[in-house]
C-alpha cells in the first residue's frame, strides 16, 4: 500500500481510535472533572493523530519525527492522567486496561515509524 497522506498511516487511525474512546471516557466521568481532568485527557489525546498529521503534512523527514515525538509525549501524558482517573475510581480498571493497551500499540507504532523514516533517509544518503 502506498502512503498518500496522513490518513493512510495505520498508527494515525489507531491514534484516532485512542481519541474516540477517551473522549467516551470523558463523558462518563463526574462533571466536576469536566474542566480538569477531562479537558487535559481529552487535549493529550487529540493532540496524538494531530500530530501524526501535522508532521505527515510537512514533507520534511525531520519535522515529521519531531512530531512523531509530541505524538509520544501526549501519549506518556494521556497514560498519566488515566491512571489518575482510574486511582480516583472515576473509570474502571478493566476501561483503563484497554486504554493502555492501545496506547501502547500506538508507542509501538510510532518507534517502529521513525526507524523506517530513518532507514530511508539513511539508505538515500548512501546512494548519493
Amino acid at each position: 500500500m502506498v502512503i498518500q497522506n496522513y490518513r493512510d498511516l495505520v498508527v494515525w487511525q489507531k491514534a484516532m481510535e485512542l481519541t474516540n474512546m477517551v473522549l467516551g471516557i470523558s463523558e462518563k466521568m463526574p462533571s466536576s472533572q469536566r474542566y480538569v481532568l477531562c479537558a487535559q485527557m481529552e487535549r493529550s489525546a487529540i493532540s496524538v493523530p494531530a500530530n501524526i498529521a501535522e508532521g505527515r503534512s510537512r514533507h520534511s523527514e525531520n519535522d515529521f519525527i519531531y512530531h512523531l515525538n509530541v505524538a509520544r509525549g501526549s501519549l506518556a501524558e494521556l497514560e498519566t492522567l488515566l491512571m489518575i482517573a482510574q486511582q480516583r475510581k472515576y473509570i474502571e480498571v478493566a476501561t483503563l486496561e484497554k486504554a493502555m493497551d492501545l496506547a501502547q500499540e500506538i508507542t509501538k507504532m510510532l518507534h517502529k515509524l521513525k526507524s523506517s523514516i530513518r532507514e530511508s533517509a539513511n539508505v538515500r544518503l548512501a546512494k548519493t
